[in-house]
């Protein structure tokens, strides 16, 4: 203690670096990668004629759970690490975009040849996250190769998948959003499909899957702001940040509306509180305080449904709880989702997650020539870092 009470300063214990400038940090980031991308490598393996959904989104919340029970099982000060499912497996089919996780009590769909499916999941390690999303068409079995793709659905899922890759490319230290967002636009008008004015690109944190810096895929018009959007505020990347790049694209407007399908996903808002009434409430809130308190979950996680089912709605009411509803598109629209995770490291933008573009997705449209450039680059850059890749694993392998 000094003279007058206080602490020493090399005594005051130093508050964690939860950013990429702690090395251990970003092996938490890349350890979440590896089983993101794992598990859905198998969900697209899974994702064939007959397949159901239900059962492809228990087989996804496995491996993640698998995956990170075999990481970080060494307490730190007496407590475990926290780790698994950061945003429940969904899978969205056809017109429906996002965020349908059906309950195995009420659904029973199966995939069927050329249904157009959405996988958006993502994984934890310790509250470090990272997050995919992918379309695929649905072919007889894994081997098979879809046939007849329809040419508007090939073209909205290339310009999806390149406005991605575009983006992650353009989210970096000192840029800005509206940065990011000129060039999704640009992708989308060059293709002739729009966006999905509802997705948002968002800085993550630990614990945090939508943090205070987001982007948006287009500017709002002042008809979208009439309507209730809101514009987003500037802001500028810096290093050490973390950001999921998502981008879903139509060939319809663009404005979406809730599915007729149950919500079940939902999160917790953590400032708001409420004395509940029903037993079955106090059940639910009791439930995600504990094993839920700030990341996304789905009812079926809950060891009773039927209570969860009953609880849920007093808690959406008062606002204890945000709904995260499956949204659709118009029945003849196609829609494509991409998403990946992305780094701002001291050596330039590292994109950790995400699988390749189906390649049965063609387009007669060729990019702009901005857009072709960057892609051609990013293309190189990704073939150097395979070649690195491969030639590290053979001489390591020459060794032994």
């Amino acid at each position: 203690m000094s003279d007058d009470g206080s602490e020493n300063s090399n005594e005051i214990e130093e508050e964690d670096v939860t950013d990429l400038s702690n090395s251990d940090v970003c092996t938490k980031y890349q350890e979440a990668s590896k089983i993101i991308n794992l598990t859905l490598t198998g969900l697209v393996s899974q994702s064939v004629a007959g397949a159901k959904i239900i059962d492809l989104c228990q087989f996804g919340t496995t491996v993640i759970e698998t995956q990170v029970g075999k990481l970080y099982n060494k307490k730190v000060a007496g407590v475990a690490v926290e780790k698994g499912v950061a945003f429940p497996v969904c899978i969205s089919v056809n017109e429906v975009i996002c965020n349908h996780s059906p309950l195995p009590t009420e659904e029973n769909a199966e995939l069927k040849v050329g249904d157009i499916v959405k996988i958006d999941l993502g994984c934890h390690v310790d509250g470090y996250i990272a997050v995919a999303a992918h379309t695929l068409v649905v072919a007889e079995t894994a081997e098979s190769v879809p046939v007849d793709v329809p040419d508007d659905l090939g073209n909205v899922a290339v310009a999806a998948y390149n406005a991605m890759l575009i983006a992650a490319d353009a989210i970096r230290a000192g840029a800005t959003n509206t940065d990011v967002t000129k060039v999704v636009e640009r992708v989308a008008s060059n293709y002739g499909v729009n966006t999905i004015a509802t997705v948002r690109m968002h800085q993550m944190k630990r614990f945090v899957m939508d943090g205070v810096k987001e982007v948006a895929l287009k500017e709002p018009t002042p008809e979208d702001i009439d309507e209730g959007e809101e514009p987003v505020p500037e802001c500028t990347f810096e290093q050490a940040e973390v950001y999921a790049i998502d981008v879903a694209m139509t060939t319809g407007d663009g404005k979406v509306r809730p599915a007729d399908l149950r919500t079940t996903v939902f999160k917790r808002n953590v400032e708001a509180n409420y004395r509940l009434k029903m037993k079955a409430s106090r059940y639910v809130l009791t439930e995600v305080d504990r094993k839920y308190p700030t990341l996304p979950f789905t009812l079926r996680h809950f060891d009773d449904e039927r209570q969860a089912k009953m609880g849920i709605t007093e808690c959406v009411n008062h606002g204890l709880l945000m709904p995260y509803p499956s949204l659709i598109e118009k029945n003849d629209a196609k829609v494509a989702h991409f998403k990946c995770t992305v780094l701002l490291l001291p050596s330039g933008t590292n994109k950790v997650t995400g699988l390749p573009m189906p390649a049965y997705f063609k387009t007669d449209k060729e990019p702009d020539e901005e857009t072709a450039k960057i892609i051609k680059e990013i293309t190189e850059r990704e073939e150097k870092k395979a070649r690195k890749k491969a030639a590290k694993k053979a001489k390591k392998k020459g060794k032994k």
